[in-house]
């Protein structure tokens, strides 16, 4: 399209058509052809096609293994992916029982808060995470989440030293859950898994069980993977 054919399909002025075209093109969105003046898509549609198949692709290998460790829990477990400090929930299967935590498909919850999102966070290094933290302080979801950034790192040092993710009420109040990392030998971190129950059927004996499920659960998934 040209410049003339935006400014008449939006019927804006002929500076503001400009200014779009041009933050468009400053975010990879578009691209100039400097022959025609002409406006193309940019390469950004294709890397959002990509992270888009990526995503199906894990979850056409997850499913399967997402429904055992379901029924093995008895309680609602989730995929997840890391995009840059949020977790963006890609599938879910919810608890059979009255009382349950409900699904996330499709949100986005911040990491620091999910035992999934400390699971995968875990995978970096310190200064990795300080660099997506700058400011140092952390959004609180309730008054039990982590709000400052030497805080969360206290914690990433136990998930990584447990292998897995907590969370007591960080995210929802009376919503307890655990979480592990994908990590794939060639392509790294891939996603996570996540077994999530209310807090009344939560006790430490639980919660070792499905950690125990989580491990098998992602050994399947990489072991699909390769």
């Amino acid at each position: 399209m040209k410049l003339s054919d935006v400014r008449a399909h939006l019927e804006i002025g002929q500076s503001t058509a400009h200014r779009l075209l041009a933050m468009l093109v400053y975010r990879g969105f578009a691209v100039q052809d400097p022959a025609t003046r002409s406006y193309h898509p940019g390469p950004t549609f294709a890397e959002i096609g990509r992270a888009a198949g990526q995503s199906l692709d894990l979850m056409r290998v997850v499913r399967p293994v997402l429904t055992l460790l379901a029924q093995e829990c008895g309680e609602t477990v989730h995929l997840g992916k890391l995009v840059r400090t949020d977790v963006h929930y890609l599938d879910v299967i919810e608890s059979a029982s009255t009382l349950r935590v409900t699904g996330r498909v499709g949100q986005t919850r911040p990491a620091h808060a999910t035992s999934i999102g400390k699971a995968m966070l875990a995978t970096a290094t310190d200064q990795q995470i300080r660099k997506l933290y700058p400011g140092g302080e952390l959004a609180a979801q309730t008054s039990r989440t982590v709000t400052n950034l030497d805080a969360l790192l206290a914690e990433l040092a136990g998930a990584r030293a447990r292998g897995h993710g907590r969370n007591r009420g960080e995210t929802e109040p009376g919503v307890c859950s655990v979480g592990i990392a994908l990590v794939h030998p060639v392509r790294g971190l891939v996603g996570g898994l996540s077994v999530a129950a209310p807090e009344a059927r939560w006790s430490a004996a639980i919660e070792k069980k499905h950690v125990a499920a989580l491990r098998v659960a992602a050994d399947q998934v990489i072991a699909a993977m390769t």
